[in-house]
């Protein structure tokens, strides 16, 4: 399964100031842009600043993941941070890499944004981790309390993602880090993302990355993917259904079953699927199970789900979607609780045969998700 958790926090940090007027960007905050920016500013061809973004998944939703990893419910697995570009980034060299840092210190995401004038310096930047309004700066600091303008982070292996030639959209294993949160190895302070090691200050890479932030107002905002192989195969479907036939020459039709108009965003559904041939021709010999349908044996299934609108794939095929199987037939099961709600979505369905062909069923199997 593909489960998604969203931030409650996220916002980007600069340590320059501004070509134009001079505002120093170092204490302002932009807690509130729809744009989280991790970019090189040069000024004159010379480097000049850099910028960096934050995101933080602790909540509820974290919490409630967590539990079902202790209840046995989600068994191995594993954490993908993902990152949608939300326009065309400006000069971006050809090969850079992004670093991604677990955070040791709390932080407020903060009520401003990029054009505020005069600036909104509430919530946390480049130099504070929180400044409320009325209230007292709390610097970033390192263990022994000394000042790690920028973000403090946690001296362990970050994650990295190489890029070369590619989409800037960012799909990078976090696993070992979020670990290290649910194992309480640290404090679950978000992650931090820049340019990787001497690239963020060098004069040779470049880029103007623009991510989409949690307060964009389409369905790219950052998450936290959660990955686990829950398909479960009961050997007792072989004796109450035929195996559908898996040879490249068979020309098999697969169906959903009973799929509803609409779900909640809080449902946890169990998906059925039907396989049979898709023609039968009818005689004296024809089965009940002829008839009522067949089963598609184990891991030669799969399926994926799509936003209507966008085309984009909510969940794509992968390992993590192997179809299940119980006594009456195939299934899948999908939470919905990382769906964006009021809207509509697609499934599609995959088999895949013995001599390697694959053959995808889009028949519009459209549902749409609602606010609970």
């Amino acid at each position: 399964m593909h489960h998604f958790i969203f931030p409650t926090q996220d916002t980007w940090i600069s340590s320059g100031s501004s070509t134009i007027d001079g505002t120093s960007f170092r204490d302002q905050n932009f807690g509130r842009d729809q744009i989280l920016e991790v970019k090189k500013f040069f000024y004159n061809n010379q480097f000049d600043h850099q910028t960096r973004a934050l995101v933080n998944f602790a909540g509820t939703d974290f919490t409630n993941m967590s539990q079902s990893i202790v209840d046995g419910t989600i068994t191995n697995p594993k954490f993908y941070l993902r990152l949608y570009e939300a326009q065309g980034n400006s000069s971006l060299s050809e090969e850079y890499k992004l670093a991604i840092q677990p955070i040791s210190q709390s932080w407020i995401e903060g009520t401003g944004k990029f054009g505020d004038r005069p600036k909104n310096t509430n919530g946390c930047s480049w130099e504070n981790r929180s400044n409320p309004i009325g209230g007292t700066e709390v610097t970033w600091s390192n263990a022994d309390g000394t000042s790690a303008y920028g973000v403090s982070i946690l001296n362990v292996s970050s994650s990295v993602q190489s890029f070369s030639n590619e989409s800037p959209d960012v799909e990078v294993e976090v696993t070992d880090m979020v670990n290290g949160w649910l194992n309480n190895q640290y404090g679950n302070h978000g992650m931090l993302i820049r340019f990787s090691g001497s690239q963020e200050t060098d004069s040779t890479t470049f880029g103007h990355l623009k991510f989409f932030s949690r307060n964009t107002h389409t369905i790219y905002s950052p998450k936290l993917e959660v990955r686990w192989a829950d398909a479960s195969f009961d050997t007792n479907v072989t004796g109450s259904m035929n195996e559908l036939t898996m040879s490249g020459l068979a020309d098999n039709f697969l169906y959903m079953k009973g799929l509803r108009e609409s779900y909640r965003e809080d449902e946890r559904v169990k998906f059925r699927i039907g396989a049979r041939k898709r023609y039968i021709q009818k005689s004296f010999s024809t089965s009940v199970q002829t008839i009522s349908g067949s089963y598609i044996p184990d891991s030669s299934g799969s399926y994926a789900i799509q936003d209507v609108a966008t085309g984009e794939y909510v969940v794509p095929f992968s390992s993590y979607t192997s179809m299940s199987a119980d006594t009456e037939g195939n299934y899948f099961n999908q939470w919905l609780n990382g769906f964006y709600p009021d809207r509509s979505y697609k499934i599609l369905l995959k088999i895949k045969y013995n001599d390697g062909q694959e053959q995808i069923f889009d028949d519009n199997f459209e549902f749409v998700v609602r606010r609970s």
